[in-house]
């Protein structure tokens, strides 16, 4: 009976996580959708933002996914889109020609600072336990 629910506290844990990450990127997206983005894009320009070498240098496509959590074909349609728009550039990477390096462009650099505030605010709101419901 104590096993059974110390299994049940686990699940409960897990689901209130997922709750969470769940109203926290509605609430991201309905923030950032007027700047043209949801919460995967400003990801993305973010982590790019944060690691870029002063040489302008970006990240492997790989990296990045291992930062953002998307699936490397769900990363490469959003990097596309983010190209499409002039916030990234794709070019060969200079370590391994295999490899696709992404870097942000300065278009990309000026949207990420203007909305970091924004994305800042809403997970300030989101887990400091005020979350309200998705809607």
């Amino acid at each position: 009976m104590a096993a059974k629910k110390a299994e049940q506290v686990l699940v409960d844990q897990w689901r209130g996580i997922l709750a969470v990450h769940a109203r926290t990127l509605c609430e991201l997206d309905r923030e950032l959708h007027p700047h043209g983005l949801g919460a995967s894009d400003f990801e993305v320009l973010d982590v790019l933002a944060e690691g870029a070498a002063p040489d302008g240098g970006g990240y492997r496509v790989q990296e990045i996914a291992d930062r953002v959590h998307l699936s490397q074909s769900a990363l490469s349609r959003l990097i596309g889109r983010l190209e499409k728009d002039g916030l990234v550039t794709r070019g060969m990477c200079p370590e391994d020609r295999r490899g696709v390096q992404v870097c942000l462009t300065p278009k990309g650099r000026d949207l990420r600072d203007e909305v970091l505030p924004v994305q800042r605010a809403v997970l300030a709101r989101m887990l400091a336990g005020d979350a309200a419901e998705c809607g």
